[in-house]
């Protein structure tokens, strides 16, 4: 059985928990990093001290996007997984957009609100993050004018790691810009169980 090393509550885990719920592949989910740190016969898989790794049979894969990439190529092959090259350039272009711009805007926010105590928050980081993701998930915003999903007209794998930005930039306590589109694919993505599930959870 798959094994999937992290926290739920690790934001990079949820995209490996909500994919695999989409394809319906089991999985056994291990405790790692936070409060449940980390272990020798772990960091012998991942040196990089983060989480997910994931176990496929004695196949080590780290890197979250990877991970997402590699598991809807084996189980869902037309499906999250798009055979379409198009769609599947699409998807994968969000994917790494999440990882290099929409995050890193968005993270500094969640790190003073979410792991930092109140009375030591930077409340000018912030704010400057909270303007800085509006103006990074503005160009996400216009693409889904003309395509319902990340990689054009249904769900895929691109979905997914965006899923976890865009929750965070509407459950936490931040001044943000009117993006409809975005908030239409958000609302999508709150139909869908795994989503409910994994992604839409309190935050820590």
């Amino acid at each position: 059985m798959l094994i999937i090393w992290g926290r739920h509550t690790s934001s990079n885990v949820q995209k490996l928990l909500w994919g695999c719920t989409e394809m319906g592949v089991p999985y056994d989910r291990r405790d790692m990093a936070g409060k449940f740190g980390f272990t020798d016969a772990y960091l012998a898989m991942n040196p990089n001290r983060v989480v997910p790794t994931i176990d496929d049979d004695g196949f080590i894969l780290w890197e979250s996007n990877a991970c997402l990439r590699y598991l809807a190529a084996k189980h869902d092959p037309g499906g999250l997984w798009p055979q379409d090259l198009q769609m599947r350039g699409n998807a994968e272009r969000w994917m790494d957009w999440q990882q290099t711009t929409a995050w890193p805007a968005l993270r500094p926010a969640f790190q003073h609100l979410i792991r930092t105590p109140e009375d030591q928050r930077d409340m000018a980081a912030v704010e400057k993050a909270a303007d800085d993701a509006g103006k990074a998930l503005t160009i996400f915003d216009a693409w889904l004018a003309d395509h319902p999903f990340a990689g054009g007209d249904r769900f895929t794998m691109g979905d997914i790691p965006l899923g976890f930005v865009v929750y965070r930039w509407f459950a936490m306590d931040i001044p943000r810009i009117d993006l409809p589109n975005l908030a239409a694919w958000y609302a999508r993505m709150g139909e869908r169980p795994g989503y409910r599930e994994h992604m839409m959870i309190p935050l820590e």
